[in-house]
């Protein structure tokens, strides 16, 4: 039977994140994420799985963002039964990350059938709240840097991998061999997480290659932030932040909270309009030790926004006529709150479209970054008449750079490194710095490609 690498996700697109490890008949699956952006990708969680659910063994989240945990409802509604290992932080912002993706999509659907914007008849969402809450009985928190065997042959150890709170490296050890999946990696100087471990060596490794191609920008972000307010709210206008409920709403708080603080910016209200980042912000409280701010700025953070709860305060939001700060998920504008507050203030010439991270590709953020005359939300076409102003320093993800300057701190190459999680020509572009820089052995992984390990091993020797 021997040791094999499936890549059933995340290899050519940034989303759905799945890498089944296989030995000896044991099989792990190494996050277990939705497929979002271009429709062709989102169709592929309607596929039915590649392997039966209900024979994988067990699975590893790196973190809990949903194209890293958000198909897990649905592979527990279809047979598995199995441990769901991640990190105390990882297992506390899946459940609340999870349940709003399965009321959300619950809604959704609730919302074409009533407005008749559908093509399927009826529209269904993909999983219910009841299949999450059964994939959220089976999360069991893992420890970093304790190695534990979760499986017959198949040890397990996670370490910090910046990023998110909670996000981690997963280091499997199988028949000597150690398998390290990066996840998502941190930058080394992120205002709230802390740097990623450095690693001393794996024997195969994937890499995440989201930047792959590129440099952050160097331009001082706070600077950038205060002057997109400011000229907003010299046109009476409105900032609205599309952004991700964990990690980037907690960042821009602590941003805004500073040019507040310093009197860059006018003292205009600024609103959180996302009930899973209210949540998620209480973590960063309550795991203050697991990134750079102190309980004391935690609290102020928390104190500079006004959170909204109910779907009434939101629908409010729209009829405010005075410059204020809008953050609402989701982070590429692919759903929630932040739709309707696009619909109201994208066709206003005196608002802003701050995009404050990278936008897959087929996203709705994609489309008005690329300077998109009008985009389609709930089945009408919203023309596009706001400033867009793209501020991609805001990224959690390591660019290519920070992430070579990482792999530099192995002291010995890995047998092969596969580049994932990254749009092709960022992979490509990557795997060629990669080779050419450090004289590894690497390719950039395809999807559904299956890897013999112990074939692998061969060739090298």
């Amino acid at each position: 039977m021997g040791t094999h690498l499936s890549f059933l996700g995340g290899a050519g697109t940034v989303t759905g994140s799945k890498y089944l490890l296989e030995h000896e008949g044991r099989r792990v699956l190494v996050d277990c994420g939705l497929f979002q952006g271009y429709k062709a990708l989102r169709l592929r969680n309607w596929d039915s799985f590649p392997i039966r659910p209900h024979r994988i063994d067990a699975v590893v989240l790196t973190h809990a963002h949903l194209d890293h945990s958000g198909y897990l409802p649905a592979l527990v509604r279809d047979g598995f039964r199995g441990p769901i290992y991640a990190t105390e932080a990882t297992c506390e912002l899946a459940h609340i990350m999870l349940r709003d993706s399965a009321r959300l999509q619950e809604e959704e659907a609730e919302y074409a059938n009533r407005r008749g914007y559908t093509r399927h008849h009826p529209a269904k969402p993909l999983y219910t709240e009841a299949d999450a809450e059964r994939a959220l009985k089976l999360l069991r928190p893992f420890a970093l840097h304790r190695r534990h065997e979760i499986v017959s042959g198949m040890s397990l150890l996670l370490r910090p991998a910046g990023h998110i709170l909670g996000a981690s490296m997963v280091e499997l050890t199988v028949g000597g061999r150690r398998v390290l999946f990066s996840g998502d990696l941190g930058r080394p100087d992120d205002p709230l997480m802390v740097a990623p471990e450095v690693v001393k060596g794996a024997d195969i490794l994937l890499v995440e290659s989201t930047y792959g191609n590129r440099r952050h920008p160097t331009e001082d972000t706070l600077t950038v932030l205060a002057d997109v307010v400011n000229r907003t709210a010299l046109r009476h206008g409105i900032v609205v932040v599309p952004s991700f409920a964990v990690g980037r709403a907690q960042l821009l708080m602590y941003l805004l909270h500073r040019l507040k603080q310093e009197a860059r910016i006018p003292d205009l209200p600024i609103y959180l309009n996302s009930p899973m980042a209210t949540d998620v912000t209480a973590l960063y409280q309550r795991f203050h030790d697991q990134h750079r701010l102190t309980r004391e700025q935690c609290r102020d953070v928390c104190q500079v926004a006004h959170f909204v709860r109910t779907v009434d305060e939101s629908k409010r939001l729209e009829q405010m006529r005075s410059p204020a700060v809008i953050i609402a998920g989701s982070g590429m504008a692919t759903g929630g709150r932040v739709l309707h507050h696009l619909k109201a203030l994208a066709p206003n010439e005196r608002n802003t479209i701050l995009l404050s991270g990278f936008q897959a590709g087929g996203t709705r953020g994609a489309l008005i970054a690329s300077g998109a005359r009008e985009v389609r939300i709930h089945g009408e076409d919203i023309p596009i008449r706001a400033e867009v102003v793209a501020l991609e320093n805001l990224s959690a993800h390591a660019d290519a750079g920070e992430i070579l300057d990482w792999l530099g701190g192995f002291e010995h190459p890995p047998r092969h490194c596969f580049v994932v999680h990254g749009e092709p020509d960022a992979a490509d572009c990557l795997r060629r710095r990669i080779s050419q820089e450090l004289g590894w052995s690497v390719s950039v992984a395809e999807h559904r490609q299956r890897v013999s390990l112990d074939d692998l091993y061969e060739e090298e020797d």
